[in-house]
């Protein structure tokens, strides 16, 4: 019984405990670096013109969300290449792979990353926001919503347009 016991501590103080480690520490960092960003991103609101604040702050709620899903995303993928190599499994031919399948979906996804591309820079250009009234693509109305990938519009006729950023070429606004 002795025997067991102290093989089942030996076992658990290795792998285990360290990829239990590893997650709460990716846990650990999401956390802290979420509150950070909402911080900052309030700050920003705060220190805004009172007749700009809720422009200001559409496009802090945005900028906001796309640094959490890419801290997310980024503290994921680090924590199971870790906990991967933890458990003793050669990340070279899965990275080897992983490029492969990145070039074959990035051929296929080239409008997505135009429209998330083209998103960005309009937000971080602030060409629009919620509420303006504009004209995009020849589509006259008030701005509903901005994503990253679609611009949602109510036309002056009350019909909902969704555009996907990439494909607006010229912006008119007469809210500016």
């Amino acid at each position: 019984m002795n025997g067991f016991i102290n093989s089942f501590s030996d076992w658990f103080n290795g792998a285990p405990l360290r990829i239990t480690t590893i997650v709460a520490i990716a846990l650990l960092i999401r956390l802290i670096g979420s509150r950070a960003i909402t911080k900052a991103m309030n700050r920003l609101i705060a220190r805004s013109d009172k007749g700009k604040a809720n422009r200001v702050g559409e496009r802090a709620r945005t900028i906001g969300a796309l640094l959490r899903s890419a801290l997310g995303g980024t503290t994921a993928l680090i924590a199971l290449a870790t906990i991967l190599d933890e458990l003793g499994i050669n990340l070279g031919p899965l990275l080897t792979s992983a490029g492969v399948v990145g070039v074959a979906l990035g051929l296929g996804a080239q409008t997505f990353v135009r429209d998330l591309l083209a998103g960005l820079s309009m937000l971080l250009e602030d060409q629009y926001g919620v509420g303006d009234e504009v004209e995009l693509l020849e589509v006259k109305g008030i701005v509903e919503n901005v994503g990253l990938r679609i611009t949602t519009i109510r036309a002056q006729d009350g019909v909902v347009w969704y555009l996907r950023n990439g494909e607006i070429l010229k912006v008119g606004n007469r809210s500016q």
